[in-house]
């Protein structure tokens, strides 16, 4: 090396500039794929359910069929004890009375959260989360009446689609994810995955909902977790690293609460109908949630490990420079 070659100087490559702008931003956070795709997905679902089971002659005769299996209200289901329907019962939240201070007290939670942990944007989408499902669920049952295709009795003629029990679990838990620390969300997402399971279930053995309302209302919470996290900015999407026996542990024992909360002394198939439908749904929330990876966009072959601005090169590198110029 002579005296007038300066190690430090860098060298000069063609087209190194240019390559690595591409790299760094290929590489950077604000290329993170937003999910887009999940929320047009539950979008698509809770249409396609409402089409079928209520917009067909076929759909709508197998859910009224349901109903005369047994007898007729839910005083054969083994959770109606806890169902606030008995007299002097506490009800199990959000059924009966208890479903607008259970979502009053979901919201208090959800902006303590936000304040505590300081997440602006993740508090705004849970909060959007539970506005959007609740207020789009009324504004469901209100423009879209329930045709009679069948000729079904007064009593099944209501609109039910989606159903208002059902949803305010679902968006709790999902709007909840939202705001919590990314180390705890795998275990806040299975308490509330096990509560729906419940509620769920309930709510269609009790004779409550059909069970296209309880997947109805569920797909809409989901739709709108989907259009949440696709809007937030990718650094305040969530991320979720679930451990791997995780997912058994939760679903497990999400299928025994929707068993026993939809189980019935009278029939056998309601309950299990009941049953399936409470399990679907948990399962919904679960990959809503934790069990969808996050998708980031990756380098190019080639940059795997782009200099960006302000980062050295690898010594290796100069030093093998330096002498080529010697």
């Amino acid at each position: 090396m002579t005296q007038h070659d300066s190690p430090s100087l860098p060298t000069h490559r063609p087209g190194a500039s240019k390559q690595a702008p591409e790299a760094l931003d290929d590489t950077s956070p604000s290329r993170t794929t937003r999910p887009w795709m999940p929320a047009l997905l539950y979008t698509l679902g809770f249409l396609t359910v409402y089409l079928l089971a209520v917009c067909t002659p076929w759909g709508q005769r197998a859910e009224n069929a349901l109903f005369g299996l047994g007898v007729q209200g839910g005083e054969e289901a083994w959770i109606y004890p806890l169902s606030g329907s008995a007299y002097g019962s506490t009800p199990i939240p959000p059924m009966e009375l208890s479903a607008k201070p259970t979502v009053m007290a979901g919201l208090a939670v959800i902006v303590v959260l936000t304040l505590v942990r300081r997440c602006w944007r993740p508090g705004c989408a849970a909060l959007g989360v539970v506005i959007l499902t609740i207020g789009g669920k009324e504004a469901f049952k209100s423009t879209m009446p329930r045709p009679d295709l069948v000729g079904a009795p007064e009593n099944l003629l209501d609109q039910g689609f989606p159903s208002g029990h059902t949803a305010i679990p679902a968006a709790l838990t999902l709007a909840v994810v939202l705001v919590v620390s990314p180390r705890i969300r795998p275990y806040v997402a299975t308490a509330g995955v096990l509560w729906l399971a419940c509620i769920a279930a309930a709510t269609a053995t009790m004779g409550g909902h059909r069970p296209s309302e309880v997947l109805g209302a569920t797909l809409l919470a989901c739709a709108c977790y989907g259009l949440a996290t696709w809007l937030l900015p990718p650094a305040a999407a969530p991320a979720t690293r679930n451990p791997r026996a995780l997912p058994v542990v939760t679903l497990t024992p999400a299928l025994a609460v929707a068993l026993a909360s939809g189980a019935r002394n009278d029939t056998l198939t309601r309950s299990l109908v009941s049953a399936a439908t409470a399990f679907i749904c948990s399962v919904l929330v679960w990959y809503a949630t934790v069990g969808r990876p996050a998708r980031t966009a990756h380098a190019p072959h080639g940059t795997d490990h782009p200099a960006g601005p302000g980062t050295p090169e690898h010594p290796g590198k100069r030093r093998s420079d330096a002498t080529a110029r010697s």
